[in-house]
């Protein structure tokens, strides 16, 4: 059976096990990292260099690490011509908002996970955080735009390009309440928050924002 290796609300862990579930592909999730230890395991480490997580582990020996990759794989393996777009130039477009959403989407992630939880209180900096939400509006526009015509981020149903895309919205609806509103986006969010996969391996494990 296949093998995820990762703690269940690991950022990028959630984008695989969401995936694979829309999928319907029976697998393994193994405990790591985080709390759980293990990502300088030698063994882990001959699996994955970077030693980060996830890992995906096929019963033949390959693994694949990387979660945009991970995804982009499970895809094209298991729902061609749905999730991954059997036609080249959708295929792209679908790769290009999965790119853009991991240069532009994460960064705010990490300073809201430090900023919020990881660091210690007395390093935490609400003015970092506001300069991290300050970033990310402009790029949240241009995804609204996109939006405006699509009811999914690449079309009209659900693909790869959804998928990063998805967890880290999620976050930032519900981590920076005073965050400008962009309907296209909220209306595309609840779209997601409808779909059983969404709602136990985003929402289930998101934490709740904290209290100011």
């Amino acid at each position: 059976m296949l093998k995820i290796w990762g703690r269940n609300d690991g950022s990028n862990v959630i984008k695989v096990l969401w995936c694979l579930n829309e999928l319907g592909v029976e697998y393994e999730r193994i405990d790591w990292g985080g709390e759980f230890g293990g990502n300088d395991d030698p063994e882990y480490r001959s699996k994955n260099p970077m030693g980060h997580l996830p890992t995906l582990e096929e019963d033949d020996g390959f693994t694949l690490w990387e979660s945009g990759a991970v995804v982009r794989y499970l895809c094209a393996r298991y729902s061609m011509g749905n999730m991954c777009p059997e036609s080249l130039r959708d295929r792209a477009q679908a790769d290009r908002w999965m790119d853009w959403c991991s240069l532009n989407l994460a960064p705010f992630n990490s300073v809201f996970l430090n900023h919020f939880w990881r660091l210690p209180e007395a390093e935490r900096s609400q003015d970092t955080i506001n300069a991290a939400i300050k970033q990310a509006i402009p790029m949240f526009d241009i995804l609204d735009a996109q939006l405006a015509d699509n009811d999914f981020v690449s079309g009209d149903h659900l693909t790869m390009a959804d998928i990063p895309m998805g967890v880290l919205t999620h976050r930032w609806i519900h981590w920076s309440p005073s965050r400008p509103s962009h309907p296209n986006v909220e209306a595309w969010h609840a779209r997601l928050s409808e779909r059983p996969a969404f709602q136990k391996h985003v929402e289930a494990v998101t934490r709740p924002a904290p209290s100011s």
